[in-house]
């Protein structure tokens, strides 16, 4: 893998850090105002700090080398915790709702604001410098598990200035039950990127193609060798974590020796780790004249019958 252990766990060692920091002040916060929208926001945070946890843990364990019992290596093990955050979220939205509903039926008034608005701001630009640093990581080295701490945190980001927002609306119209509305307003947003990064997780664990545009590549880079007459067929890839899986057959002319299809394969699969990175290509030469090399294009060929 291009990435060690040791360069992504400093990355969640910093979001660990930023999640207890921000935790403290958002509760701060709320002890001094007394506001549910902060509330959920110290909530929310705590979320932070779990995902981050549990994300320390999936980057040591993606980290492994490939062995026997896990011969394609532990990269996936990023899908889990990105499904993790995002059930997480989840939950924390139906936290937040919890705790707004009440206020919302019996209203309560939020004390000095101005310095409550102050620490809450605070902890906002401690997560997005946080959320930055680890966003840009997360795509340098195609960690999902970076990326999805990253946008959970620029999630955190904008529910922060939404609370902000409604707490400050509050104190200039003195309608307390906004206080309430707006958490209610926090964890739908929330909801929305938790449903987001479970969905995202879900294709993973599921083997979904890699992205439109990367297939597209690979399609380039067959185009001139289907133009000098060989074909290709049964082309299948799938993500896994920070790695990426390519396998297709080759078909060649029968009389070309086997060292002659090797060399070509192995050109292709070349140029393929040289366009997508962290690409294992896996190739099957078949000759072109043969029957048995075109039935052989879905997941699951039928087998032969064996002879009475």
């Amino acid at each position: 893998m291009s990435h060690n252990s040791n360069t992504l766990s400093r990355y969640a060692w910093l979001s660990i850090s930023a999640a207890i920091l921000t935790i403290a002040l958002k509760l701060a916060a709320y002890f001094i105002t007394n506001s549910v929208g902060l509330l959920s926001d110290a909530l929310e945070s705590g979320v932070n700090l779990i995902t981050a946890i549990v994300a320390l843990i999936a980057l040591n364990v993606a980290a492994r080398p490939a062995d026997d019992e896990f011969a394609y290596g532990y990269s996936k093990v990023e899908f889990f915790s990105s499904g993790f955050e995002g059930g997480m979220i989840l939950a924390a939205a139906g936290a937040i709702a919890a705790s707004a509903i009440p206020r919302l039926i019996q209203p309560a008034p939020i004390e000095q604001v101005g310095i409550g608005l102050g620490v809450s701001a605070a902890a906002s630009l401690i997560n997005l410098g946080v959320a930055r640093v680890l966003l840009k990581a997360g795509q340098r080295h195609q960690s999902i598990t970076l990326e999805a701490d990253a946008r959970h945190l620029m999630t955190d980001v904008i529910t922060t200035g939404g609370v902000l927002v409604g707490v400050l609306l509050v104190e200039l119209t003195g309608w307390q039950r906004l206080d309430a509305i707006v958490a209610l307003a926090v964890a739908g947003n929330i909801l929305f990127a938790g449903w987001g990064l479970l969905r995202r997780s879900a294709r993973g664990l599921l083997d979904a193609s890699l992205p439109t545009e990367q297939v597209q590549v690979i399609r380039r880079i067959l185009a001139p060798y289907e133009d000098q007459g060989l074909r290709f067929h049964a082309l299948r890839t799938r993500g896994a974590g920070a790695r990426s899986f390519v396998s297709m057959h080759v078909l060649t002319p029968g009389e070309w020796s086997i060292r002659r299809g090797h060399e070509l394969a192995e050109a292709i699969e070349e140029q393929i780790r040289q366009a997508i990175p962290n690409v294992v290509p896996m190739l099957h030469v078949e000759p072109l004249d043969d029957p048995a090399s075109w039935q052989d294009t879905s997941l699951d060929r039928p087998g032969k019958l064996s002879p009475n």
